[in-house]
């Protein structure tokens, strides 16, 4: 390290404090102190979400309110976060819980996403110390030989440090920026699965319902078929089949059962809530729309997904921020490679009874086994991989826009099939049957036969409609966001403290 050590003897130390006060007083000037700021980067965040799930209501043509984001950092916000949350989930609210209630619930009250929120400090606090400068260091020595009395006192001053933090409060200002990209890539992720996680609770519910209807009629069908066949109007095989779907319809209803509850925990845990019993869902899901809405004018052609997707996506914007960062202190790493060999510093020494001693000491510390080199290489390799990964993601958001979007109009299509035309087709021929029926011109086998095939139909639709949903949620935020199904993000790199580098060492 570089440093300028001034030693004074206890009779001058009092007429070098003007002088020591001058310096540091300088040296605050120069290095241009940073201070933590009212929200603690925290508005850029509330921006970026609330923008972003803003568009995706535009695109979609519908009229969603604008969403609250709040990080806790005291005991109020935590009053105030609990007493919205309670709002929202009043058993007297006049309807039952709606997908955006869900997502407004999660982003105030998953306690993930509160950790994630906290990330922001962390980064806010690097960036203020290394804005700061380390100050005076100061030594006393106190020697004794027979009568003679030795005393040296020291003040050093570490003046690479000062020279280093302009560029590492830029290094660790880009880290800031991409915490904060990241905080709202986890929010937009945390509104992303309540979205789901709802989609995927309202329709287990729905499934469980129908499945209960299509148990009854198996059991109407079973009865019936005994009967019939204690009558002797039926043969044992055709008893045998109204059995069977009541058997299989039983199961369904079984597993029907089962997936609505772990539809429901998952949707409570993805809310942040404690149970499960506080939440009241719809009967069924949203009806499809008539038509597929356009994301943006452009959007089939791939090449203009692609572009919108590198300049919205926050997890592509988090990468380029970690690369410059990087390159940032590659630029202080070889700046500072040598520096730290050479120490300087002015020597006054007193000893009783004799008179002081002045003079000045230069420290040459010979490079044999450092020459800074693995200092050097280390950053410059991190550079590289912030890079690869910058590439990375940028190639993965071009692929996984253009695969969410492809999904979501294949869905939409399947889901619009079932509605359109499998459906009614389905309905007429229960109705023709029923028709016959009643006519006497066909059998009540033919009833049962139709009645086994809707409930295929119908389950099938419920799960188009469902996976269209999904699709879109998925959609939006590869558009927008991150990947789908991401792990909660973190930094993409390993940290590299300026400061660290700037003071050298093995």
């Amino acid at each position: 390290m570089f440093q300028s050590g001034f030693s004074r003897a206890r009779h001058a130390c009092a007429g070098a404090g003007g002088g020591i006060a001058a310096i540091a007083a300088g040296v605050a000037l120069l290095g241009g102190c940073a201070s933590f700021s009212p929200d603690g980067g925290f508005g850029s965040v509330q921006q970026a979400v609330t923008a972003r799930m803003a568009e995706s209501t535009a695109q979609q043509g519908s009229s969603r309110e604008a969403v609250s984001v709040q990080w806790v950092r005291s005991e109020r916000d935590a009053d105030s976060v609990r007493a919205r949350v309670a709002e929202l989930l009043a058993p007297s609210s006049a309807q039952a819980l709606t997908a955006d209630v869900a997502v407004q619930i999660a982003l105030l009250n998953h306690p993930g996403l509160q950790a994630d929120y906290a990330e922001l400090g962390i980064a806010e606090s690097e960036l203020v110390q290394a804005s700061r400068w380390r100050g005076p260091r100061i030594s006393f020595a106190r020697l004794v030989r027979g009568d003679e009395l030795e005393i040296e006192r020291g003040v050093f001053f570490d003046v690479l440090g000062l020279l280093a933090i302009p560029l590492s409060t830029k290094v660790q200002g880009e880290r800031f920026e991409a915490a904060k990209l990241r905080a709202a890539g986890a929010a937009l992720r945390v509104a992303q699965e309540a979205r789901k996680a709802w989609i995927s609770a309202v329709a287990a519910q729905q499934s469980l319902a129908y499945a209960g209807q299509v148990k009854e009629a198996a059991d109407a069908g079973a009865e019936l078929g005994r009967r019939m066949a204690a009558a002797g109007n039926w043969s044992k095989l055709a008893e045998a089949r109204e059995q069977a779907f009541l058997v299989e319809a039983v199961a369904q209803q079984a597993r029907a059962r089962q997936g609505a509850l772990a539809a429901t925990e998952r949707l409570a845990r993805a809310l942040g809530v404690a149970s499960a019993r506080e939440l009241r869902l719809p009967e069924r899901l949203p009806d499809l729309p008539k038509l597929l809405p356009a994301a943006f004018p452009g959007a089939d052609d791939p090449a203009e997904l692609e572009a919108r997707a590198l300049a919205q996506r926050l997890d592509v914007q988090a990468a380029r921020r970690d690369a410059e960062s990087l390159a940032q202190s590659l630029g202080l790493t070889k700046a500072t490679r040598y520096v730290d060999l050479v120490e300087l510093g002015f020597v006054r020494k007193t000893s009783a009874p004799a008179l002081p001693q002045r003079g000045w000491e230069l420290d040459l510390r010979l490079p044999i086994f450092d020459f800074g080199g693995a200092k050097t290489a280390r950053a410059e390799f991190l550079y590289m991989q912030a890079v690869s990964r910058a590439r990375e993601v940028a190639v993965r958001a071009r692929s996984e826009v253009r695969e969410t979007h492809g999904t979501l109009r294949e869905r939409f299509e399947l889901a619009r099939h079932y509605r359109d035309e499998v459906l009614p087709l389905r309905k007429f021929i229960s109705e023709e049957v029923l028709l016959r029926y009643n006519g006497m011109l066909s059998s009540v086998f033919d009833l049962l036969a139709d009645a086994r095939g809707q409930a295929a139909s119908v389950s099938a639709a419920m799960e188009a409609q469902r996976d269209y949903w999904l699709a879109e949620s998925d959609f939006q935020l590869a558009l927008t966001s991150q990947s789908p199904g991401a792990q909660p993000p973190g930094a993409s790199t390993a940290a590299v403290t300026p400061a660290a580098m700037a003071a050298g060492g093995h």
